[in-house]
Parts: structure tokens; sequence; C-alpha cells
């Protein structure tokens, strides 16, 4: 049986790994989950899964939850919380769902305590790839990539020589506004930005797929996943979202990972790497989808994807700040403080004033990530 710990349980990656486990619940046993605010799904959790360690955002949730939890269940909070839940259970695994750059300190935890991690949480290797990369190497730690993009390459590399692979790309659907022009943009609303037409998945990582922050993301994180130069990794629009994503090998064949748009069959095959299992997801008839459409990808019209290879290329900090940029970016369109396209002007802005620190240290990353979101609090 295999011992697992979620990071992120309550939202939409996190959510759909515990379905995953459900449905194979004789091979799965739950050791830890960590929360944020949502106290009332995880004491549903909690019931259900019976985990020996909990931990949510603060002191505050975890003394309301203590008396509701079974005995023998241990609650943590904050920022050591997460990294118990990380590094302090029995899990042979550790899938890390938790949403920005908030995954990084808990993940490199469990990479150092040894344990195989389920990489949901692309902003751990935007932030700092170098490093965790490196102590992944050091440790014998597999990353395993949940994004469905990455799950696609990884499955299309199996049993291939890296020394025969010519290029990699990653399909993006385009998100809620791929079909609106520049002076469109100017008018929609939080509601408009979070219709995604193909996945369901949560507030902020929808929001950055119609801006294609979350492409320029997995463009980086794919970087370091794969040990790729950012010469070797494209981007195609792909409005069905039937193909992840596709590589190309140096005589010219192409190897492609298909199927209907389901987070679960990721989800499913990390947890059950090497093997496959049946899953409950919708089996792909080509017949019926009848066409698949492709586009190459405009810059211009999603310059945040061209801000992504910019930063990735240069290296350093500069891909911390594009994050933290955009998260705070984000959070303020959200509560409807700034207008859609004001989220890519605050990056541009951002990148402009940052002075790029190359092959930097935790403790550097650390203070590029909270002088960013200062910066772009106030842009």
């Amino acid at each position: 049986m295999k011992k697992i710990s979620v990071l992120g349980s309550t939202g939409s990656v996190g959510t759909q790994t515990l379905d995953v486990v459900a449905k194979h619940s004789e091979h799965f046993q739950i050791e830890g989950l960590a929360a944020g605010n949502n106290t009332d799904l995880l004491l549903e959790q909690i019931q259900q899964f019976q985990p020996r360690k909990v931990s949510v955002a603060t002191r505050e949730l975890a003394e309301r939850i203590k008396t509701e939890v079974p005995v023998g269940t241990e609650v943590y909070y904050g920022d050591e919380g997460l990294i118990e839940i990380a590094a302090g259970t029995d899990a042979d695994m550790v899938v890390t769902a938790v949403m920005g750059s908030l995954g990084l300190p808990s993940t490199l935890a469990a990479i150092e305590a040894g344990k195989t991690i389920g990489l949901a949480n692309k902003e751990t290797l935007v932030t700092a790839g170098h490093i965790v990369t490196a102590l992944a190497r050091q440790k014998g730690v597999k990353l395993l990539p949940i994004d469905s993009e990455h799950s696609a390459i990884f499955q299309c590399l199996n049993g291939e020589r890296r020394g025969d692979l010519a290029g990699i790309t990653l399909t993006a659907s385009g998100g809620s506004f791929r079909d609106l022009t520049r002076e469109q943009l100017k008018s929609v609303t939080v509601e408009d930005a979070l219709k995604h037409p193909n996945w369901s998945m949560g507030a902020k990582i929808t929001i950055d797929s119609a801006t294609m922050v979350n492409k320029g993301l997995e463009v980086i994180e794919a970087h370091w996943l794969f040990g790729l130069p950012y010469e070797k990794i494209r981007v195609l629009l792909h409005p069905e979202s039937i193909i992840h994503s596709f590589v190309e090998f140096c005589d010219t064949s192409i190897i492609a990972q298909l199927g209907n748009p389901n987070m679960r069959v990721p989800i499913q095959y990390a947890l059950t790497y090497p093997e496959r299992w049946n899953s409950p997801a919708e089996r792909l008839s080509l017949a019926e989808v009848g066409k698949l459409q492709f586009r190459e990808m405009d810059m211009k019209r999603f310059p945040c994807l061209r801000l992504a290879f910019e930063c990735g290329k240069m290296g350093g900090t500069a891909p911390t700040a594009f994050n933290a940029a955009n998260e705070v970016a984000v959070a303020r369109f959200l509560r409807g403080e700034i207008s859609f396209l004001h989220i890519e002007a605050i990056i541009e802005r951002v990148l402009e004033k940052h002075i790029n620190i190359i092959d930097p240290q935790f403790e550097s990353i650390e203070v590029c990530d909270k002088e960013t979101r200062r910066i772009a609090s106030v842009l």
C-alpha cells in the first residue's frame, strides 16, 4: 500500500487527487493533509481518509478544528505545519498542490526527507528550479509531473533516448479569451475570465490561463523537469485541449499524448507510476471530436508568454520576479482593484525594475519574492 500526503488538499488538484485515492482505496493510505482556510472541507476529508497529521493556515483555525478531528490525528498550522505534512509523516509520496511560491519550502523539505514528489505546484520549479532539481538528484528523489502538459511530455519520453529529442511542444487552450482582440480585452470582467472553456480549475490558475502566464510558467517548469534549453520548447494554441503536448525526435517523428480534458488522469498516472490502472474518465473518441485545430502562438496577443520566455532565458531571480508579480496582480484583479490588462502591465513594469541575481540561493529568492510583491502591490 502506498502512503501519501497531500499539500493543498482542499484545492482543485488536491480534491481530485483524493478522488483518485478514493477510487483505489485498497491501494492507498493518506498519511497527511495540508489545507489553507477551508476547514469545513478539510474536516470532511479527515473523516473520510483518517490521516495521522493535518495542517491549516493559522493557529486560530488549528485550535478550532482540534476538537472535531478523530483521536490520534495531530493538528499543525502555518508554514511549519506544511513542512510537517511534507516531511514528518511516513508517506512514500507527497503531492504538492498548494498554489504559488508557498509550496517551495515544503517541497524542499519533502525531497530532503526522500519522498517521491507528485509535482502540481509549478511555481516551485519556476522560482528555484536549480535548487529543487539539484537536491532531487542528490537525494535520488523522483519528480513526477502532475500538470497535464508535463505529464504528457513525461509519458512521450518513456523509453526514449534523450539525445534523440529535437524538441517538445506544450499545447495551450488559449483560456477564456482566446478569440478576443486586445481591444475587446479592455472591458472583460472577473466573471468572464473565470469561465474556462475546457478545464475545471481554481480561480488563480484560470486567470493565468487567460493571460497565458500559466503556459509561461509551464515553459520554465519544462526547462527544469526535462533539462531542455528554451530553444527546444515551443507552445502551440490548441483550442480543444485533446493533445496535451507532444515531442519531436531527430528523425522528424512526433509522439503525442491525447485524451479528454480530465486532471484525474495525469494525477492517477503520477500516483501509480510506472503502472497504469483503470480510470473512470471518459474515453476519447476522435470520431466524435471530428477535427482538431492548431494555431501558432501570437506573442503580441499574449505578451505574458513572451515575458516568461525572456525571464526563463535570463535565469537567476527573473522567473521569481515574474511569478511573484503575477500572483499579486491576479489577486488584485480578482478583488476588482485592477483591470484584466493591468495584470500584464504590472508584470512588465516589475521586470523593468528588477535587478537580476544569477544562481541565487534560497535566501536571495525569498528576498526577491518579498520585494517584488511589495512593488507589484502599488503599481
